[in-house]
């Protein structure tokens, strides 16, 4: 490969002008529905006592398994030697460090007391996966950032393979603890399965490739095809193996005899809107078309329907993890097996729990959205994290 030049993303054009007019309109959205859940409270959301995580941190731990998923790529050219995706290294880094930001304000501002952070930040539980996560995502953050400035210098460039290596590790532990704080808890039946690490870390990667195609799409107008074509083949392979895992998740628990209830919720009938989302949601929009668009010849060559494929992919992503976080919370906590109860103000009565979303939850979780964008178009016009040109004859060596 020949040696690589980057850039700063300088000028004025439109698409930088877009970029930024959404994102501090969206950043501004959010801030003002944190205020008026601050200041009225969490009453004007349609989160309550038995479904406590609602659509925020649906969008929370999207934007974090995105920003575990998309260091992948740097991980592939310090880690595993495949220097086709060194160019993509630096955003891949940057993209981490953003979305991963970007989601803890989301989480940060849906405290409903975000002053209250710093108890957690100084009074730790470690018995408790939250406590365990403030250190990995301070953590991810701090080696991404090392990880950035040793592939920028070149006097620490010799130490930039190992600093990949930790920072690929570090990402396998931050979603697998994400995966684990659902894992852990005993008392929801959708929630407690080991299967959970596995499926997230898949997840990531989907979701991480998929965002950095597109970034990587609307800052380059002109893209050789082998530049797209490997990641292209790659976010095939995620696509399947996260179809994979959740099978198995659903296989796993229809083994049981006792978990078939929240399997009849999930995927039938029982719960309605998460049976529509998953089936119409994840598994024919997310997964089914995706596939198609990439695969089929008709298709495959296509920037538009690799856009299309990768947008997709994060819709169906998104609608897991809300038939998967919201539909787990909906469905009535067993407290008293094989015993029958009628009703209590525990929430242990056989009623499926309703959740709609606010519009001001929605604001919130599209604000952290804002958040990643913003601060990657203002990294990019300030440092070089982009190569003067991805074009094939200056990536591929074997181009002719």
């Amino acid at each position: 490969m020949k040696n690589i030049n980057y850039r700063i993303i300088g000028g004025t054009r439109l698409t930088d002008y877009i970029i930024l007019t959404v994102s501090i309109l969206l950043i501004s959205l959010g801030l003002f529905a944190a205020y008026q859940m601050e200041h009225y409270g969490h009453i004007i959301t349609g989160m309550n006592n038995q479904i406590v995580w609602g659509i925020p941190h649906v969008f929370a731990i999207f934007l974090i398994l995105a920003a575990s998923g998309v260091l992948n790529v740097a991980s592939i050219s310090s880690v595993f030697q495949k220097t086709f995706y060194h160019p993509h290294a630096r955003l891949s880094a940057l993209l981490a460090i953003t979305l991963l930001i970007g989601g803890l304000c989301v989480l940060v501002l849906d405290l409903g007391r975000p002053d209250r952070l710093v108890v957690a930040m100084t009074n730790y539980n470690f018995k408790s996966i939250f406590a365990w996560n403030i250190f990995l995502y301070n953590g991810f953050i701090l080696i991404c950032v090392l990880y950035l400035w040793f592939m920028m210098e070149k006097k620490m460039q010799r130490y930039y393979p190992i600093v990949g290596l930790a920072a690929f590790i570090w990402r396998l532990i931050l979603t697998t603890g994400t995966g684990s704080i659902f894992g852990f808890l005993i008392a929801r039946e959708a929630y407690q399965t080991a299967i959970l690490a596995p499926l997230f870390i898949a997840l990531s990667l989907s979701l991480g490739l998929a965002v950095f195609l597109l970034v990587l799409i609307m800052q380059f107008r002109s893209l050789g095809e082998t530049v797209l074509h490997r990641p292209k083949k790659l976010l095939v392979i995620f696509i399947s193996a996260v179809f994979y895992f959740v099978l198995a998740y659903h296989v796993s628990h229809l083994y049981y005899t006792y978990r078939h209830g929240i399997e009849y919720f999930m995927l039938g009938d029982g719960g309605g809107i998460y049976a529509v989302l998953f089936w119409a949601g994840y598994l024919f929009i997310g997964t089914i078309l995706p596939l198609w668009l990439l695969y089929h010849e008709r298709f495959t060559n296509s920037r538009i329907s690799i856009i299309s494929a990768c947008l997709l992919t994060l819709l169906g992503g998104f609608a897991l993890l809300y038939v998967f976080i919201i539909g787990g919370q909906s469905y009535p906590l067993n407290i008293f097996p094989s015993m029958e109860v009628i009703s209590s103000s525990f929430f242990d009565d056989a009623s499926m729990h309703i959740y709609v979303p606010s519009i001001w939850e929605f604001f919130l979780g599209m604000g952290g959205i804002g958040v990643s964008a913003l601060l990657t178009l203002l990294a990019m016009k300030i440092l070089p994290f982009v190569p003067h040109s991805l074009a094939d004859l200056e990536v591929d060596p074997k181009f002719m």
